[in-house]
């Protein structure tokens, strides 16, 4: 190790347990993390602040002013920006000797094989049900571990699929603790609001979990899940079982959500182009909404409903979440309708105003 290295790395270096040899393993490393928002921001910094030696970042989305509050690598000036290019400038400046590949994509099951076994391990910093389930699977079949974190309100999670046992099995993954998920059900951060902290340490103890299996130190959250209140800072460990009993055997096939931008709807309100459908709940309506009809996720779930013949449709709700979980539901039922999902949902027709 040159002299440069060792006085950067050298209070980790000098840990009990630690030393050159593992430093040397985080350098021969390569980790990929999955959504660059409010968990990927403080994973990917500390990560490469330890210097691990290639760092793999996949992120599709631009940076949105009412993310700054927990996205803390990007600033007003990015706004817009794609969140990947903007992240990897700044972390390359952190540190020049880490390798930083991004992926300026949407993961799907046509693409997360490809990109994740070019990678030792996988850290799941996304905030949507689909994409945690595409992760878990691909990470199963392509035999690598996985770091979930999840994050809503006041509460976060923490836990690692997928682990070899010294006897050859496998540790828990995903589908052991939630099976299915109904997620038309579960709002986003962007519904449900997050504390912008809990963030923070969510992605750091994801760091530190990749850091403990990349350097072989201390024990693995493998087959358990932390659950850490914010507001108590009380946490409890959750015991899941020490060997997986799911089969996962291929990939779900990804769905194609059909997306209008913001600023394509604005233009088009003029010409009438479009039928909205406003898929909250009436509450919700009552507090704010762009006009079009009413027909809440619940009158959707229960085929309480109908679409109109003519003019193509532009689902909308708070963040987006529910309109494309809905858009799904209305294209069983309706395959040929022609369907569109406001892409960022209302969140982003307020930022655009």
């Amino acid at each position: 190790m040159i002299q440069s290295e060792f006085l950067r790395y050298s209070c980790q270096i000098a840990l009990p347990g630690f030393g050159e040899a593992s430093q040397q393993r985080l350098q021969n490393a390569s980790v990929l993390i999955v959504g660059a928002g409010g968990l990927g921001c403080p994973a990917a910094q500390y990560l490469v602040a330890a210097g691990v030696g290639a760092i793999g970042i996949v992120d599709f989305d631009t940076v949105s002013l009412g993310n700054l509050h927990r996205q803390i690598l990007y600033t007003n000036e990015e706004i817009g920006q794609k969140k990947v290019s903007v992240a990897c400038k700044k972390l390359q400046q952190q540190n020049p000797d880490v390798t930083l590949v991004p992926y300026d994509t949407l993961i799907t099951s046509e693409n997360v094989e490809i990109i994740i076994q070019q990678y030792d391990i996988v850290i799941d910093c996304t905030d949507n049900f689909d994409t945690k389930y595409l992760l878990n699977d691909a990470c199963v079949l392509s035999g690598k571990p996985l770091v979930f974190g999840a994050i809503y309100q006041y509460e976060g999670q923490v836990g690692v699929w997928n682990v070899a046992n010294e006897d050859g099995t496998l540790s828990p993954n995903y589908r052991d603790l939630f099976p299915s998920v109904d997620t038309a059900r579960i709002p986003n951060c962007a519904e449900g609001g997050v504390i912008p902290t809990l963030a923070g340490i969510i992605g750091c103890m994801q760091a530190n979990e990749v850091i403990k299996y990349i350097a072989k130190t201390g024990s693995l959250l493998a087959g358990k899940v932390l659950i850490l209140d914010a507001q108590t800072l009380q946490s409890r460990i959750i015991n899941i079982c020490r060997v997986t009993k799911t089969s996962i055997t291929a990939l779900t096939e990804t769905v194609s959500i059909p997306l209008i931008s913001v600023n394509d709807l604005k233009a088009s309100l003029i010409e009438d182009i479009y039928e909205l459908i406003d898929i909250r709940t009436t509450e919700e309506r009552l507090i704010f909404n762009i006009g079009g009809r009413h027909i809440p996720l619940s009158e959707i779930e229960n085929n309480n409903y109908s679409i109109k013949n003519g003019k193509p449709v532009v689902l909308y709700c708070a963040s987006g979440k529910r309109s494309a979980e809905a858009l799904k539901m209305l294209k069983e039922k309706f395959p040929s309708a022609n369907i569109f999902s406001l892409e960022g949902g209302l969140k982003a027709w307020k930022e655009q105003a």
